[in-house]
């Protein structure tokens, strides 16, 4: 009978000690989550390469012609000048304001400025090497697939001739080399049309046509007292092929907690690291 009672008095205490065991058991592997929450951390990295704002939003991108191969048809008095093409890569650099209607077709304008020439042999003794620098304002229609970059370009560009310069060859020395800003030997002002395709959001190719003669024809300078016309009889129709870029733009957005950047079209490769709570 003792032990019946005393069965009976243990069974309770039992009880009690199991269920504070398991709450406490409970709170330990809760703090344990908790702690495990609040330290342990997934960190990432996330490579963007195209990501233009959504239709109906202009927006800026820099970049414009990269290297440039020039060709040009020369003549002399409806005669064939021999010449040679002309490879630059300085200085040619711009500015584009881009706004696109929907997914499929935008259109773009800006600044840019060139280095544009020709190189001519008049002969087997004579070379000249004849450039402009230019700034030049394009209004151009984007026809494709926008929001990836893979698109065709078309459109014209006028272009205004700010600094000229030149350099005389006789049997391969350099014999004299001058340049002039504002130049009356060119055209002060230089329409053209041109059209081009971009591979994705990397890189494209531009071809460029100038539809005036580069040379000014009435030109005229006084040498030793005799007034001449270098240019008279000259004719060029220049051209050039370009691998363009379009570099993005990205603009920060700053709040009282966070900071977020919005990046713009382009090629450029952004590197975002991610710190993100694990669970």
């Amino acid at each position: 009978m003792k032990l019946v009672r005393y069965a009976m008095l243990c069974l309770p205490l039992t009880a009690a000690t199991t269920l504070y065991a398991q709450e406490e058991t409970s709170t330990t592997k809760a703090d344990t989550t908790v702690v495990t929450t609040e330290t342990k951390k997934k960190v990432s990295y996330h490579f963007h390469i195209y990501a233009p704002p959504k239709p109906g939003k202009g927006y800026v991108t820099a970049g414009g012609n990269g290297a440039l191969l020039s060709f040009a048809n020369v003549k002399n008095n409806d005669e064939r000048v021999r010449n040679v093409p002309r490879f630059t890569l300085f200085f040619n650099i711009g500015t584009n304001y881009n706004y696109d209607f929907n997914n499929n077709i935008g259109i773009f304008s800006g600044l840019n400025i060139k280095n544009i020439g020709l190189i001519s042999k008049p002969n087997d003794s004579v070379k000249l090497k004849q450039r402009v620098y230019t700034l030049g304002v394009p209004v151009g229609i984007k026809i494709g697939d926008l929001r990836s970059g893979t698109f065709l370009f078309f459109g014209g560009e006028y272009d205004m001739a700010f600094n000229y310069k030149e350099k005389y060859f006789l049997d391969g020395d350099k014999k004299t080399k001058f340049n002039e800003w504002f130049s009356d030997r060119t055209d002060l002002f230089m329409p053209s049309l041109f059209a081009g395709f971009r591979f994705g959001p990397a890189f494209g190719i531009k071809g460029q046509y100038y539809l005036n003669n580069f040379y000014n024809s009435d030109f005229t300078e006084t040498i030793d007292g005799v007034k001449t016309q270098p240019y008279k009889n000259l004719k060029a129709n220049m051209m050039f092929v370009t691998l363009s870029y379009n570099f993005g733009i990205k603009k920060h957005h700053k709040t009282q907690k966070t900071t977020t950047t919005e990046y713009r079209k382009g090629t450029k490769v952004i590197i975002e690291k991610r710190t993100e709570i694990v669970d």
